[in-house]
């Protein structure tokens, strides 16, 4: 079985010991059954990672012995942020994993006209919780040292009015292929809209604001399989995928 690695919202070194918060002690524990004495990972998100011994493990408690650093190669060459309209049910629990998994630097969740799911207040913030959990969980299990930033929901109009520097490609089908480009900018956007896509107005405000629109072929792919088919598109043509 692979080494465990867990993800520590604490600033390591090597020799620091530390006990785990109680949601890793619990997975350690309770769910991979380790003791003491057993080997894991544990990183800060810093960058790199660290081996690291178990040195007590109670029922309440595991605690942790920091060992030598190491500079993990789990990042992506390329700065790649995602903006995805809210989908229904739990489809955005699915695309942040993947989209962690596919080296996605941060995700900005906004609420589109045709988003059939409408955060604000308390219920965004629980939900921008579960999702930053979901995210260090992916960012665990395929080898990140970094884990990507979850932001907080935003209308789509009050994200499109913020002014920024980076690259946007919005996923729109009919546009020129995204394998058009002969690169990929770095640090780049994709934006995705919900179940339906983004309403007429939306995308003309976005094309205004400085959005360039691409396709991912001939076909209309589903919220959630769209900036995963993208990233993947990215990475195969400039990025990770390439010898």
């Amino acid at each position: 079985m692979p080494i465990p690695r867990i993800h520590c919202d604490l600033k390591l070194g090597p020799g620091a010991q530390f006990q785990l918060a109680p949601e890793a002690a619990q997975h350690v524990a309770k769910s991979l059954r380790l003791k003491a004495g057993d080997a894991i990972v544990v990183f800060d998100g810093r960058g790199g990672e660290y081996d690291a011994t178990l040195t007590r493990i109670d029922r309440d408690r595991v605690d942790v012995k920091v060992g030598a650093f190491r500079d993990a190669p789990g990042e992506s060459s390329l700065v790649l942020g995602l903006v995805q309209g809210l989908p229904e049910a739990d489809k955005m629990d699915w695309i942040i994993q993947k989209a962690t998994e596919l080296g996605a630097t941060w995700i900005q969740p906004v609420v589109c006209e045709r988003s059939v799911v409408r955060l604000s207040g308390e219920r965004a913030e629980r939900r921008e919780a579960h999702w930053r959990r979901v995210a260090i969980a992916a960012a665990e299990q395929c080898g990140r040292t970094r884990v990507p930033e979850v932001r907080p929901t935003l209308a789509f109009m009050n994200w499109i009015a913020a002014a920024s520097e980076v690259p946007r490609w919005l996923l729109s089908p009919g546009a020129p292929s995204i394998a058009a480009h002969a690169s990929a900018p770095s640090p780049l956007e994709l934006v995705v809209g919900p179940e339906g896509g983004f309403a007429d107005r939306e995308r003309s405000l976005a094309l205004d604001r400085g959005c360039e629109a691409v396709s991912l072929g001939p076909r209309i792919l589903r919220t959630e399989t769209a900036p995963i088919a993208a990233l993947s598109a990215i990475h195969a043509l400039w990025g990770d995928f390439r010898p």
